[in-house]
């Protein structure tokens, strides 16, 4: 059987957000058909406002409204440390955890050969603008615990060691209350890796 237009494209655009297959879709589409008219108003204009409204900070690339950032704009924070992450979803994530209170710079993604994606790909060249204009002592890297996290993760390391400035990486490894037999072999050895004295 076949939609009605109005219904089967909306199942098509729920179907271009990650994750969202086409029963899901269908499912989101006529929950969406049955909802208050004002409050398809209301998540119609949300999705606008986020649009047009949202940009990435000049400074650091994390999502934001103002340019620069809050976070790029707090004097408040340690102007010596950034920590370099994939996405603006990892800047929120850190600083909720609000035990870090220096800088964050964001790629945009990560290198990926099989993706075609090289350095000029991702946000590294304002990276290193920003190291050289910046007193910042050290750059941890935060990347994903994967194959082209940790090779973004070495490409940014030897790029900037040469300048001095001290390079650290989050350890990985086993998470609080896992058991040692069912981690896999890479997190067993970062675990080992990252493992720290009593």
């Amino acid at each position: 059987m076949q939609y009605p237009e109005p219904i089967a494209k909306l199942i098509d655009s729920y179907m271009k957000l990650p994750g969202i297959g086409s029963k899901t879709a269908t499912r989101l589409a006529f929950y969406t058909i049955d909802m208050p008219e004002d409050d398809v108003t209301d998540f119609s204009k949300s999705l606008i406002a986020a649009k047009k409204d949202l940009h990435y900070c000049s400074v650091c690339g994390n999502i934001t409204e103002n340019d620069p950032c809050d976070i790029c704009r707090d004097q408040s924070r340690d102007q010596n440390s950034v920590i370099v992450v994939e996405q603006p979803k990892d800047v929120m994530a850190l600083d909720k955890m609000d035990d870090y209170h220096g800088l964050y710079h964001v790629l945009h993604g990560v290198l990926s050969p099989m993706e075609g994606k090289g350095p000029d790909d991702i946000n590294i060249k304002t990276l290193i603008q920003r190291l050289q204009k910046q007193p910042i002592k050290e750059v941890i890297i935060a990347t994903n615990a994967t194959p082209e996290g940790e090779a973004t993760a070495m490409y940014i390391s030897r790029l900037i060691k040469p300048a001095g400035i001290k390079v650290t990486r989050l350890a990985h490894g086993l998470s609080v209350g896992s058991d040692i037999e069912y981690a896999d072999e890479m997190t067993l050895l970062k675990a080992v890796e990252g493992r720290q004295e009593m």
